[in-house]
């Protein structure tokens, strides 16, 4: 008989979470601070050194950003499964008991909720209770490592777009160039982002150029004006 394999959407939920967020930020604060400072008058040197420092540091706070966060999320995950460790050694009839009681909130026979506990103990109690209880699995456990060179390295990947465009534009395109390439990309992470998590394209893609879209008018309109006062 041939195997039946299911492959479920939400296995993509951690990468992708991070490779979107990543070339999110990537792309639009790049961008952002290409515009703001070609608004400014700035000469292209000054516009180029600006984004090729906004690359380096955005994609170091992300990295830093992302491995804090999710290196909380983990010793979190840790100290609950040491304490749910020490209560399966100390208490181990309330600890079935409270598996049970978990099996039988789901609509299993209260005696078979029982027999399922007692099973599923003998198995492996503290991955049981991991699973059901506090809802640990292999797919939602925290990973900082993975998390933070994956937003390093989207961003990075991200950044790199509108800066290669701010690169090859003319000078006197800079500013409108910019603003079409950047909104193109972002429509299109967006449009990928949507596809890889199976969801429908048109929302993620309207709103990633919204915020985009919002984010390089608030810094091209500080840029103009600080290169007026100047």
């Amino acid at each position: 008989m041939r195997r039946h394999r299911e492959s479920h959407l939400v296995s993509r939920i951690g990468w992708l979470r991070a490779a979107v967020l990543g070339a999110n930020d990537g792309i639009v604060s790049t961008s952002s601070l290409i515009m703001g400072v070609a608004a400014s008058g700035a000469p292209r040197p000054a516009v180029l050194i600006s984004g090729v420092a906004g690359l380096v540091a955005g994609a170091m706070s992300m990295a830093a950003g992302e491995y804090v966060s999710v290196s909380s999320q983990s010793d979190t995950e840790r100290s609950d499964l040491e304490r749910e460790r020490l209560e399966l050694a100390t208490s181990p009839e309330a600890e079935l008991e409270e598996l049970a009681g978990i099996y039988r909130s789901r609509g299993v026979e209260p005696q078979l909720a029982l027999t399922v506990a007692k099973q599923m103990s003998a198995f492996d109690a503290l991955e049981s209770h991991a699973r059901d209880e506090l809802h640990i699995t292999d797919m939602t456990v925290a990973r900082p490592i993975i998390a933070a060179f994956t937003s390093a390295g989207t961003f990075t990947a991200g950044a790199l777009l509108p800066l290669a465009t701010a690169a090859m534009l003319p000078q006197s395109l800079l500013v409108v160039g910019e603003v079409i390439a950047s909104l193109f990309f972002l429509a299109l992470l967006g449009w990928a982002g949507a596809f890889a998590g199976g969801a429908q394209q048109l929302k993620p893609v309207l709103r990633v150029v919204f915020w985009g879209a919002l984010a390089m008018a608030i810094t091209a309109c500080i840029g103009r004006l600080v290169g007026t006062s100047v």
